[in-house]
């Protein structure tokens, strides 16, 4: 196949469309062939930039301001991530998760399924046996049977045989029934309450409710469809957001800035792990929250009765943030589609067009003859989405979402959960200098392919076709760990969320793929591995940010929790950032961005592009500043996941049957070589760190199998 992004003029792009047309003698479909020369002249089309075959919007001064406008400087002063001095740690005031420890294993999702819909039985025995005929090897040429794969066969087969209605998911089998019509699919996601589990709950409510009164508290017991249990803890029967307008000096250890504690501000506090007292005082209890809630965490850890119990933990995006500066006026010459500063979807090369960190979209796009499909499904958790954005608020790509932020203080809406995803804003705290609203989520769905891509206005995402499912989970000032796990769960169409009335309200379109561009400075909590390890034993892949202290992913989460694709952030030459964790952990290397580099010299920072309201802008075609855009630069690890979304929705659009691991693994499959530099940094940012081999100025940050190449998956012949 010939290189797209090579083609910059006439002849080349008959070329290119030859191509697309030779695609035809491989047993093509009209439609099928109608298609790779639409996606041909397209990337045709936006790699030239020029002539009458070009689309609108890659002539900027043929485009209003408001879709060509965007903020982001190169940043002069040097980028310094003090490890020692991070911030640390915080949790939600009086707010423990807690499982127990003798819970029943939830049933499969056929079994759900079955539970629900007894008349299906039948229909998924026939299945099982079909699936088992397909995917697993019996005898060989010779007649002689694979013994692993016999191990592997024999107990499928034993568990159909003994009961076919309640079909036992095991390795090997697919995590969801293959070809059940959509309501069939839902139901089977959908996690089922048994008896037993109602009764385990019940005894660990009283265990919890009786270790409440022990300590002259008082609250509230939450019991989850999937097992997980949420204490509020309140005093004197008071609501648990009593606490909220203490002053600091009144209550120890709240917050992280001075005055936070004032109105209006969520109440959290800094993981101190204070000890508790051997006989702590009830009324100093009642006076202070946070030692009330320490308390109640190691009484239930000591009790033995639990799987896990901790605290509600504060989860921030990823958004490597720096003041705002002032624009610079930049001369850019006016023919340049904002699609030309994309670097981090080009092709992987260092020929025109191309950059050495850029993750081959373009080359997929074209080879594939896919820009992607709306059968695949990325949920986006996070901080929810700007509906107003222009580039958005008519996108066909974004599906119902929903609101998971519990407390409305933090929800900086007015109220609690509900079904409105929309991002209010998240600016924690006003007096904080250069502080703004971040529209994280919206910059990472629009990355993923949440905005319009190819209709010449803005930037383009990674999957031009795709269903994007927004679940807000961050708001004012980060997001709880309560609120996380179950925007996860429900992502994966696996727990209900609930109307004003009630209602039952279950995600339509469960998720292929869940993006979490999120992290906390902490080790995996329990809770949040126990909704991860859900959602992917039904299919589903977690795509994490790996973090941006710069330490091992290991002590981050989810960056750093089982069952995720953990992904480091790269600059524009392929190289590590200086702000992402590394480590044995992380899977991937992708496009983060450094916005203190201009690699590839167009005069803009090699930060990653897109959509998101923005402050202190400039106008690419007069150079002069604009007060807001709707596009920006941004870096972090946060950016580079969604990059990782994006491209597993690609591989499914293009091959549907792929689902969980086998889909993860096709893109580790295809990742780029790196050298031992890529993955390295001066050793004197990273004490401790082990020297590369015949270069001790240099230390290795282990960065992943490879760097994210989408060109590198084979095209569909």
């Amino acid at each position: 196949m010939a290189r797209m992004s090579k083609r910059r003029n006439l002849a080349a792009g008959l070329m290119a469309l030859a191509t697309a047309i030779t695609l035809a003698a491989c047993d093509r479909t009209e439609e099928r062939i109608d298609r790779a020369r639409e996606v041909t002249e397209a990337a045709i089309d936006q790699v030239a930039g020029n002539g009458e075959a070009a689309p609108k919007g890659t002539d900027m001064e043929s485009v209003p301001l408001e879709a060509r406008a965007f903020a982001g400087s190169i940043q002069t002063e040097p980028m310094i991530v003090n490890t020692e001095s991070a911030p640390r740690s915080r949790f939600a005031i009086g707010s423990i998760i807690a499982k127990p420890r003798d819970l029943p294993q939830l049933p499969t999702p056929t079994e759900a399924l079955v539970m629900q819909r007894p008349e299906l039985a039948e229909e998924l025995a026939v299945e099982s046996e079909t699936i088992l005929r397909e995917e697993l090897p019996t005898e060989e040429a010779e007649g002689s049977v694979d013994e692993p794969a016999k191990e592997l066969e024999r107990p499928l087969r034993d568990a159909i045989q003994a009961r076919p209605e309640l079909r036992v998911n095991r390795p090997g089998e697919l995590a969801i029934p293959r070809a059940l019509p959509p309501d069939q699919m839902r139901l089977a996601r959908r996690a089922v309450v048994t008896e037993q589990a109602i009764e385990v709950q019940t005894d660990a409510r009283a265990r919890m409710l009786d270790t409440m009164t022990e300590f002259g508290l008082s609250g509230q017991v939450e019991l989850t469809r999937t097992g997980e249990m949420v204490v509020q803890i309140g005093s004197d029967g008071a609501d648990p957001t009593q606490f909220r307008d203490l002053p600091a000096r009144q209550i120890p250890d709240l917050f992280t800035t001075e005055g936070a504690t004032r109105p209006g501000l969520p109440r959290m506090a800094l993981n101190a792990r204070r000890e508790c007292p051997e006989n702590p005082d009830r009324a100093q209890m009642r006076a202070n929250p946070v030692l009330a809630t320490e308390c109640m965490v190691q009484k239930l850890q000591a009790s033995g009765e639990f799987e896990y119990v901790e605290k509600d933990f504060i989860f921030d995006h990823q958004f490597l943030r720096r003041p705002n500066e002032p624009p610079v006026r930049v001369e850019v010459r006016p023919d340049d589609p904002l699609w030309a500063l994309q670097w981090h979807f080009f092709n992987n090369g260092t020929g025109e067009g191309e950059s050495p960190g850029g993750s081959g979209f373009v080359d997929f796009w074209t080879d594939a003859a896919t820009t992607g499909s709306r059968d695949v499904v990325v949920a986006v958790v996070d901080t929810g989405l700007d509906m107003d954005h222009p580039d958005i608020n008519a996108s066909m790509n974004v599906a119902p979402g929903w609101d998971m932020v519990s407390d409305p203080a933090m929800g900086n809406d007015g109220d609690g959960r509900d079904s409105d995803p929309n991002d209010p804003g998240d600016l924690c705290d006003p007096s904080v200098p250069f502080a703004e609203n971040s529209y994280h989520g919206t910059h990472v769905a629009g990355t993923i392919g949440a905005a319009v891509s190819d209709n010449g206005t803005g930037v383009a995402g990674g999957a031009w076709n795709v269903t994007v499912v927004p679940v807000r989970a961050l708001g004012k000032c980060g997001g709880r760990l309560t609120d996380i796990n179950d925007a996860i769960r429900w992502a994966g169409g696996l727990v209900p969320a609930f109307d004003t009335e009630g209602n039952e309200v279950w995600n339509d379109n469960p998720a292929d793929i869940i993006n979490l561009s999120i992290g906390l400075f902490e080790f995996c909590p329990a809770s949040l591995q126990d909704a991860i390890n859900a959602v992917t034993e039904r299919g589903a892949v977690v795509v994490s940010a790996a973090g941006n202290a710069r330490v091992d992913t290991r002590f981050y989460s989810p960056g750093g929790c089982q069952n995720v694709v953990s992904v480091a952030a790269g600059d524009a030459r392929g190289h590590i950032a200086p702000y992402s964790n590394y480590g044995d952990g992380v899977d991937m290397l992708a496009p983060g961005g450094d916005l203190g580099r201009d690699d590839n010299g167009d005069g803009r920072p090699d930060g990653v592009l897109s959509t998101r309201l923005a402050s202190n802008c400039f106008d690419p075609v007069t150079g002069e500043p604009v007060d807001t855009c709707y596009y920006a630069f941004e870096q972090g690890t946060s950016m580079a996941a969604p990059h990782v979304s994006a491209a597993l929705a690609l591989l499914k659009s293009r091959e549907p049957d792929l689902i969980g691991a086998s889909l993860s693994d096709r893109l580790m499959s295809v990742l780029a070589p790196r050298t031992v530099e890529q993955c390295a940094s001066p050793c004197d940012e990273y004490p401790g760190a082990e020297p590369v081999p015949g270069n001790p100025d240099l230390c290795l940050r282990p960065c992943g199998g490879g760097l994210l190449d989408l060109s590198r998956a084979e095209s569909v012949n």
